[in-house]
């Protein structure tokens, strides 16, 4: 009878540790997330004082005048881009020889077992086809027009 009175205070003992160890661990989980909040804070705190400092020396009427040269600039490289583009590639049609090329595409579709079909007598060679380029002055109006139906 002894031993049993011993073996259950000592499992209810048992417990009590286990209880205490949890309530230890909740405690120290809390202790924890108020350390990171604090640490949260301080962050939040520098970076409010930095964006007020931004915001202070930020115009926006100079920002919005950048912003509207950087654009155009934008634009008129890609017209020029797009012109160069359709320049190399007609000057790189012409000065491929179309027999070199069918010979190519022929060979390669001998080593695949591939069927060409009409479709490649019918396409006939690439210098009879000019590449459509889009003129400047067209994408110029283009984007004018754009842009005063975004003012206005």
């Amino acid at each position: 009878r002894i031993y049993g009175q011993d073996a259950i205070r000592e499992k209810n003992q048992a417990l009590n540790y286990m209880k205490m160890a949890s309530r230890v661990d909740a405690v120290a989980s809390r202790i924890e997330t108020a350390v990171r909040m604090g640490e949260v804070t301080k962050s939040m705190q520098g970076v409010t004082k930095g964006m007020s400092v931004g915001l202070q020396s930020m115009d926006i009427d100079k920002l919005s005048k950048t912003m509207d040269t950087f654009e155009r600039q934008f634009e008129d490289l890609d017209v020029k881009a797009a012109y160069m583009d359709g320049a190399m590639n007609a000057t790189t049609a012409t000065a491929t020889p179309a027999e070199q090329v069918d010979d190519l595409i022929s060979m390669v579709a001998d080593e695949n077992n591939l069927e060409l079909g009409d479709a490649f007598q019918e396409a006939g060679p690439l210098s009879k086809k000019k590449p459509e380029v889009e003129q400047p002055a067209a994408v110029a109006d283009d984007l004018e027009a754009r842009l005063a139906n975004l003012r206005g």
